[in-house]
């Protein structure tokens, strides 16, 4: 099987070179995904025949071009965010710290039943699922649900002054 991917390799390897970097536009890239394909057939313990290789090949190829851009495209995505949140420098005064963020939570919170707002608490503070506050407090999972809710809706309505 190796000499039928090693024969296929040295007879299109420009080939495929060259689909690969019109695709990506002559990036650097297409050495690499060239030789991930043929790493890839080497060390696959599938059947593989003259018939299929071709197919295999491009089949392949293809997709680790579909996973280049799609890593490209977070990591493009994760740049602009560094670069926007660098931009943006705010003045000392407009940062909250972070007892200042837990009053006006409470603050907020305030504002709510009280039922709605032990659920809330046990969520946020206590970092428990739905479920779980549903097992501690011995109540119905949607009852918890809808009054967890209805906290959040609460608080963010309150929070959207500050923001």
């Amino acid at each position: 099987m190796s000499n039928l991917i090693e024969t296929y390799y040295t007879n299109h390897r420009d080939e495929l070179l060259a689909f690969v970097s019109n695709r990506l536009g002559g990036s650097e890239e297409s050495e690499d995904i060239v030789q991930n394909v043929f790493l890839r057939l080497l060390t696959s313990n599938k059947m593989i025949t003259a018939i299929t290789l071709p197919a295999l090949v491009y089949t392949m190829t293809r997709n680790l071009i579909t996973d280049y851009y799609r890593r490209r495209h977070h990591h493009e995505e994760f740049e602009h965010f560094l670069k926007g949140s660098s931009e943006e420098t705010e003045s000392m005064e407009s940062v909250f710290s972070a007892s200042e963020l837990t009053e006006l939570l409470e603050r907020g919170l305030a504002r709510i039943p009280e039922n709605c707002r032990e659920i809330y608490r046990m969520h946020i503070y206590g970092g428990m699922k739905v479920s779980e506050i549903s097992l501690t407090l011995g109540e119905g999972y949607k009852s918890v649900e809808n009054r967890l809710g209805t906290a959040r809706k609460a608080v963010r309505q309150y929070l959207r002054k500050y923001a």
